[in-house]
């Protein structure tokens, strides 16, 4: 039987390595954002990068109890006083296309601008009209673009300014900000939300898409373990009610 292959880590019987480096050095020298990077990067961050990606993972880590993976780690945590793990897998579990998902669409949708315009011989600024008239062709949203209640993120403007003062800003951060440009220009007004700021930044920071909605769970996660243990020590079990309309049909007899 083929053994399973990892160049994350591994262990012996007294040490432990995360792509080769000493675990306890790793303690002593190294963050937690510091680690992360490593994990998935498979080098240790500069200065900047470390701030940078620290700085994603705090836009993300709460936005109100009302957001799907907050009320549904609740929820659980509500109806299950006996496991934390299951409210916060739960909350988890909530996370997908509509809800954090969408770093990981914004991604790929920067990755394809930038490769039309490198392949095309066109400008960044080209390839972000090109791609608003082909999604208003096909009706597509726009990853990245819009929120429901801000009308400008001011999430956006931190990770921009730190990236650029850092000078990690790179055809992602330019991209996308022509994709803004260009939508007020043929549909309307729509702001670069968070989930367009990290992908950016992480796109420019050579992560794949799939980074988008990972680091969203990363960030995410410290959230949905406040949230549960606020729910177990301020609400009493089973206290949600969610309202329900019926609509379906009256009460009737079998026939």
């Amino acid at each position: 039987m083929e053994p399973w292959r990892t160049a994350i880590a591994t262990s012996d019987a007294t040490n432990i390595w995360i792509r080769g480096y000493d675990i306890t050095a790793l303690m002593q020298r190294a963050t937690f954002v510091d680690t992360i990077f490593l994990l998935h990067q498979g080098q240790l961050p500069n200065q900047n990068e470390r701030r940078l990606l620290d700085a994603i993972f705090v836009s993300v880590a709460d936005h109100g109890a009302g957001a799907p993976s907050c009320a549904t780690a609740r929820l659980v945590a509500s109806g299950n006083r006996q496991s934390l793990s299951a409210a916060i897998a739960a909350g988890v579990l909530a996370i997908g296309d509509e809800h954090g998902g969408a770093g990981s669409a914004c991604m790929e949708m920067i990755n394809r601008g930038v490769t039309l315009a490198r392949a095309g011989g066109i400008s960044l600024a080209e390839a972000a009209e090109q791609m608003i008239q082909e999604a208003r062709a096909s009706k597509v949203r726009l990853p990245g673009l819009g929120h429901r209640v801000h009308s400008h993120d001011p999430r956006k403007d931190v990770l921009f300014n730190m990236a650029r003062e850092s000078g990690l800003a790179k055809d992602g951060i330019e991209f996308i900000e022509h994709l803004q440009s260009a939508a007020a220009k043929q549909i309307k007004p729509l702001p670069i939300n968070v989930d367009g700021a990290l992908a950016a930044v992480l796109y420019d920071l050579g992560f794949p898409p799939a980074a988008g909605k990972l680091f969203f769970i990363i960030g995410r996660v410290a959230g949905l373990t406040a949230e549960v243990a606020e729910e177990y020590t301020r609400e009493k079990a089973m206290r949600i009610r969610i309202p329900v309309q019926y609509d379906g049909e009256p009460p009737r007899e079998l026939p």
